[in-house]
């Protein structure tokens, strides 16, 4: 059963369900710590051109089915123009000032 944005535990990470989710870029971009990272299967990538190409420019769209770590990793089924969708697995560090400093990504 999918859990809606609104309840999930985190709220940094509520947020970035939401911004992914309604495709606002400026409200994603907020969420994020200065110099903050992300993986995609391991890799790590480079953050910008990432979430352009996988989120934004096609249209990514989370919907959560398990959250565990206090919020901190989502199963999702996360869909987007380019690869359709698929079973993802995310996890969030989400630093004291409750900005995400790290996300990684990948096929679960």
């Amino acid at each position: 059963m999918t859990i809606q944005p609104a309840k999930l535990s985190d709220p940094a990470v509520r947020a970035f369900v939401t911004a992914v989710n309604s495709h606002d870029r400026e409200a994603f971009m907020a969420l994020l710590a200065p110099g903050a990272t992300m993986a995609d299967d391991g890799s790590d990538r480079d953050l910008a051109a990432w979430i352009d190409e996988e989120i934004f420019q096609s249209h990514g769209h989370m919907e959560v089915d398990n959250e565990s770590d206090g919020g901190h990793t989502l199963l999702a089924r996360y869909s987007n123009d380019t690869w359709g969708e698929m079973r993802t697995k995310w996890t969030f560090t989400v630093e004291e000032d409750g900005r995400i400093s790290r996300f990684e990504t990948g096929q679960a």
